[in-house]
């Protein structure tokens, strides 16, 4: 396990709530496991869910992104994999949401020695929001 630097770039683009981005930057531990990267790195006050920890499982075709810990719900993982649609459920506090994601583009360069995640991808939650997001996720050396 070794120790980097994240910095995460996330861009929300709806219809209803217009456009929303935000970028901070936090310690992470990077991993290998059977030919599979895996980061993982805990969630500040900004994210919107202090405590919990975030798992990104970067494997060939697909991206698994899982929350765990104080202030996540079970059940929160998110699959990402090029013109894929994925539909799964979100767990909240007041329930679960059916959440449906359509990946547009991935492209991982992240290895041992850094690099960059980029995911595009369309998002809906049943009844309440549609819209396009994009993260970038670029791995330093600390």
């Amino acid at each position: 396990m070794k120790d980097v630097l994240i910095k995460i770039k996330s861009m929300q683009m709806s219809a209803e709530a217009g456009e929303d981005e935000m970028e901070f930057i936090t310690e992470a531990k990077l991993y290998r496991r059977n030919n599979t990267t895996y980061l993982l790195y805990e969630e500040s006050e900004f994210s919107g869910v202090p405590g919990c920890k975030t798992r990104l499982r970067l494997r060939e075709k697909d991206v698994q992104m899982k929350r765990f810990g104080d202030g996540a719900e079970p059940g929160n993982e998110l699959v990402f994999e090029k013109g894929k649609r994925n539909v799964g459920y979100y767990d909240t506090p007041f329930g679960p949401i059916e959440i449906e994601i359509l990946t547009n583009s991935l492209n991982s360069t992240v290895s041992e020695e850094g690099g960059e995640l980029e995911i595009d991808y369309e998002v809906s939650l049943k009844g309440l929001l549609e819209g396009r997001n994009r993260i970038n996720i670029t791995v330093m050396q600390q």
